[in-house]
């Protein structure tokens, strides 16, 4: 096998856990809340929409980096420490810009000059078992109307740690909050089928009204009975538990078959990804992953509601309003992974409030807000069955009918590429040998294509919304990868697995897994390319508006005397301003683009220090200063081609 350097196909098959934060609280009077960026994605319903207009389109090629930040955390991995990533998107409130770095520090900076004001270390154990890396992906933030301004914990910062715990800080000193928890801080370790690493935290809380909820990340291949992967809610001034949500309730199926109820034969369908909040109706957002084990559903019959899904749960309570299940008994690990997006759509002369939501099978769909019921129409189509032993496929799978997919659903032989004609024809072969059907092609013991991979598709990269155009703006990848089932006694002997891989015990099944990403002996992807794609949805006809290449994978692990052509796999979102433009990273070529989000041209791109897998965000600190673009430059811990860093970068115009 081909050892000369670890695929990154490979290793984002590790990926999962993500981020969001609702900001409910109201904003103070000395800030513009449409100058400022106080959520993950800058409102709570997470349209990473910015009304600024100072940069748009005719201006953007002037931008230059105004200052640049440096956490000083990284690691290169080594012994037990994992590699870092900076995935932050900043926070922009009462004049201060708020972060969180590599090693779950808080960092609060003067957001003209890039300057520390405070730093708050929670100090998590670096060397734990976290299956992504050191990252956290930012915190949030909420005021309490109940103390002055010259109070501590006036506005506090809340984040979750990769350790699982949730901490609270004063926004204006960085000082713990002393009244919530214990000494500021809540442990969110007392699930169960907790275990340290495993289990953990890389997203910031959601907040709605005087609640901080929180998700968490779990690593689903281990083991049968993974932890499950409850939804808490937190009293954000005491920290007191108020209400918790388990997606996985008792199956009265699988009592029936084994007699027992599920809750002892799976775990996980936890909430990963970025949470949405509308505080009108009172409403949480919450997608889910899938139910572990990802590859095998033998031992959790039914469609495991209410994993894969996206539910609408009420704020005060944590009951279930609504759910709607984009994956029914997922075997694919096809995440609900990009967040909720709250929006409202002018659609047959009304304007209707709608939830969408993308997934890694690269379907997006479009839902009533207060229903659940797709406002595109949904049907139920057959799919390919299991002949695994012990397997109960769903008979069919939800396909919106509108928009169309984002990301390729097949991949015939003719197809398969290699940038040689000596790849084309191994990518042919190996393809040949594989159970091959399309989308939601189970997984077998001969092993089956899946189209698209575990990495999307839509991915916690997400997608932003331009409210005056009805443009919804998304980063696709299109990579095929191979996922395997091998019976205990054989996966158990480790002298047999001779190929490069990720191989998953699931502890408990009568399989474990193996996968990976298929490349070419030039380790390349064997799925045409372009393998990443931005696209534009015309939200109101549910139409493709535009998709061009996103990045390039020509330098890519190396110099390649062949022409590669466009289009890198990318992970971090787009953000989308009124100026007209759409600014995203995210690419394996490192550099931060800015494209005419009417056409789909790029406007203008700049070298970062390293790739920015994250979501960019920007801010103006009154209508006479200067509009800001900032983004996180640290590399992905998982991406071992790419280079690590630690920058926050802004940019502005001269």
């Amino acid at each position: 096998m081909r050892n000369r350097r670890k695929p990154v196909y490979f290793l984002a098959l590790f990926l999962a856990a993500c981020s969001l934060l609702a900001w409910a609280a109201a904003p103070s009077a000395s800030e513009n809340p449409a100058d400022s960026w106080p959520c993950y994605g800058h409102d709570a319903g997470g349209m990473r929409y910015s009304p600024l207009t100072q940069i748009n389109r005719e201006n953007v090629s002037q931008l230059k980096v105004a200052w640049t930040f440096h956490t000083g955390d990284i690691s290169e991995g080594g012994g037990r420490r994992k590699r870092s990533g900076l995935e932050t998107t900043p926070l922009l409130v009462d004049g201060t810009l708020y972060l969180t770095t590599a090693f779950n520090r808080i960092v609060a900076l003067d957001p003209e000059i890039g300057k520390p004001r405070w730093a708050y270390d929670p100090k998590i154990d670096l060397d734990g078992d976290y299956g992504d890396g050191l990252i956290n992906r930012g915190a949030a933030t909420w005021l309490d109307s109940s103390r002055t301004a010259k109070e501590p914990c006036h506005r506090r910062i809340f984040e979750s740690t990769q350790d699982a715990r949730l901490v609270a800080v004063d926004a204006a000193t960085g000082a713990p909050c002393a009244d919530f928890g214990k000494d500021g801080q809540v442990s969110l370790r007392d699930v169960p089928g907790y275990d340290p690493g495993w289990y953990h935290m890389t997203s910031p809380p959601a907040i709605i009204d005087d609640l901080a909820v929180v998700g968490s990340a779990i690593d689903d291949n281990h083991r049968v009975d993974m932890a499950r992967g409850v939804v808490r809610a937190y009293d954000a001034r005491t920290g007191a538990l108020r209400w918790s949500w388990d997606p996985l309730p008792a199956n009265p199926t699988a009592r029936a078959v084994e007699g027992q109820g599920r809750s002892s034969r799976s775990g996980a369908g936890n909430a990963w990804s970025i949470m949405a909040v509308d505080t009108a109706r009172d409403l949480l957002f919450v997608p889910t992953g899938s139910a572990s084990p990802d590859y095998y559903g033998g031992l959790r019959p039914g469609d495991d509601k209410w994993s894969n899904s996206v539910v609408a749960l009420r704020g005060k309570t944590g009951q279930l309003v609504w759910g709607f299940q984009l994956v029914h008994h997922d075997l694919w690990d096809f995440d609900s992974a990009s967040p909720p997006l709250l929006a409202t759509l002018r659609l047959d002369g009304k304007d209707v409030p709608v939830v969408i939501q993308g997934n890694k099978s690269g379907l997006l769909y479009v839902l009533n807000r207060d229903t659940g019921k797709p406002v595109f129409s949904v049907e139920e189509r057959p799919v390919p069955q299991s002949d695994v032993p012990g397997e109960v496929t769903s008979p069919t799978q939800p396909f919106p009918l509108r928009p169309p997919p984002l990301a390729p659903q097949t991949l015939s032989l003719e197809q398969a590429w290699g940038p040689t004609p000596e790849d084309r024809d191994w990518c042919r072969n190996y393809i040949s040998h594989l159970r091959n059907e399309g989308i939601f092609t189970p997984p077998s013991l001969q092993g089956t294509l899946m189209v698209p991979g575990n990495l999307g598709g839509m991915t916690w990269s997400g997608y932003a919304f331009d409210p005056k155009r009805d443009i919804l703006v998304t980063n696709t990848n299109n990579l095929v990868a191979i996922a395997r089932l091998i019976p205990r006694e054989k996966f158990n002997d480790r002298s047999s697995r001779t190929e490069d891989g990720d191989y998953g015990d699931q502890l408990g099944a009568p399989y474990g897994l193996y996968r990976r990403f298929i490349q070419s002996p030039s380790d390349f992807p064997c799925s045409p390319p372009p393998w990443g794609m931005l696209t534009a949805v015309d939200m109101t006809e549910g139409k493709i508006r535009w998709q061009v290449p996103l990045g390039s994978m020509q330098d890519f692990g190396g110099t390649h005397p062949q022409q590669i052509p466009p289009g890198s796999i990318s992970l971090g979102g787009p953000m989308v301003t009124a100026g007209g433009l759409v600014f995203i990273a995210g690419t394996t070529d490192c550099f931060l683009r800015g494209f005419d989000t009417e056409t789909g041209k790029e406007l203008w791109k700049v070298p970062l220090p390293a790739c920015g897998n994250a979501t960019p965000m920007t801010y103006r600190l009154s209508t006479t200063s200067k509009q800001y673009v900032v983004i996180a430059a640290g590399g992905h811990p998982k991406i071992t081609e790419e280079k690590l860093g630690d920058s926050l970068v802004a940019f502005t115009l001269p």
